[in-house]
């Protein structure tokens, strides 16, 4: 057996607001602290890395990642990262001799070069991250090499912070996403001259609006419907704004890998409406949304618009979607469980190695 705590190093390329170095955060504060002595590396500083700080988490910014595996001496090292080739990062574990490397393969991708044969476990994030790998690439992903883990959310907090008196007959939607053109589809937009004029009284809350979300909703004459925020950092924020909505309005013509939004929007009780990808674009929002008990799939823009009346029309239906929802989440995503799972893996490796 190994010596405890185990030092484990978790390395992701920043520690901005971005949902990679969310779940990398909730993993390593999750960790069992008896067993597992968790730090976290980084070329790139960002907001997290006050954050990790303040919760007791050694935090190494910049500088080489050789040097900081010389003096962390990880047993484990956790890459996050979007799968495809990245040697600079994984050569210096190479180097460093490192017993284990588990990655998280944030989107799924292929990493055909020798660097990645130090990689011990790659983790997915949704089986449809996984079934997509091995489908593209004609790898057997099977357990033990290959196994998805879903992404950790604080489901405790977003299920106990989030209110319990929501009105599902204000026909108000919200929006969550980075200020980034792709993370948006035309879905997102196309609806709204027809949910404002048959709803007039319809409101739409969106953070990470972007250049052409506002100077559509100008050409169109949609202030009174459309309110811009600026973006948010901490859960608390995320539901603070999820509480004043009825529904969350997810588009993206990118897709999900895993759908961190949409995970937190039903940890908070809310029904999702949302829509599939074409080709193979990630389409895990459709795992995370069944449609008819968690939320709504739409395939068009009045299909979509037509799910969101729908569910302002319908609030005991409404409710009953994101009841089904939150109990999803606390089921499969909850942080600590998802966590515990994760160190059973840590275990299960290091054994391996002995």
């Amino acid at each position: 057996m190994p010596d405890y705590p185990v030092r484990v190093l978790h390395v992701a390329k920043s520690l901005g607001l971005g949902g990679t170095e969310k779940v990398m955060q909730l993993f390593v504060t999750n960790l069992n602290r008896n067993h597992f002595h968790p730090a976290v590396y980084s070329p790139q500083d960002g907001e997290r890395a006050a954050q990790l700080r303040e919760q007791g988490i050694d935090t190494y910014v910049g500088g080489d990642l050789h040097d900081v595996l010389l003096k962390f001496k990880p047993q484990i090292v956790h890459i996050h990262r979007a799968g495809w080739p990245e040697p600079d990062m994984l050569k210096p574990m190479r180097l460093a001799a490192t017993p284990v490397v588990v990655e998280t393969n944030v989107f799924g991708r292929h990493d055909p070069t020798p660097s990645a044969d130090i990689i011990d476990r790659t983790l997915f994030v949704s089986n449809f991250c996984l079934k997509r790998y091995a489908a593209q690439n004609g790898i057997d992903a099977q357990p033990p090499r290959y196994s998805t883990l879903y992404n950790p959310v604080d489901t405790d907090f977003f299920g106990t912070t989030a209110r319990k008196d929501r009105d599902f007959t204000l026909p108000v939607a919200g929006r969550i996403s980075r200020a980034d053109p792709g993370k948006w589809s035309r879905l997102a937009l196309d609806i709204l001259p027809i949910l404002a004029r048959e709803i007039p009284e319809f409101r739409y809350h969106v953070i990470g609006g972007i250049p052409e979300a506002h100077d559509f909703v100008r050409k169109n004459h949609l202030e009174q419907n459309v309110i811009f925020h600026d973006p948010v950092q901490t859960d608390a924020e995320i539901a603070s704004f999820l509480d004043n909505v009825s529904l969350l309005a997810h588009a993206n013509d990118t897709g999900e890998s895993f759908g961190l939004v949409i995970a937190e929007a039903m940890a908070c009780g809310l029904p999702v409406v949302t829509h599939p990808c074409q080709g193979l674009r990630d389409n895990a929002q459709l795992e995370l949304v069944d449609h008819g008990v968690t939320g709504l799939i739409a395939t068009s823009v009045e299909d979509y618009a037509a799910a969101v009346k729908y569910l302002f029309a319908h609030p005991d239906e409404a409710r009953k979607m994101g009841q089904a929802g939150r109990e999803k989440a606390a089921r499969l995503f909850r942080a600590q469980t998802v966590t515990g799972q994760l160190e059973t893996i840590y275990h299960e490796l290091l054994a391996a190695k002995e």
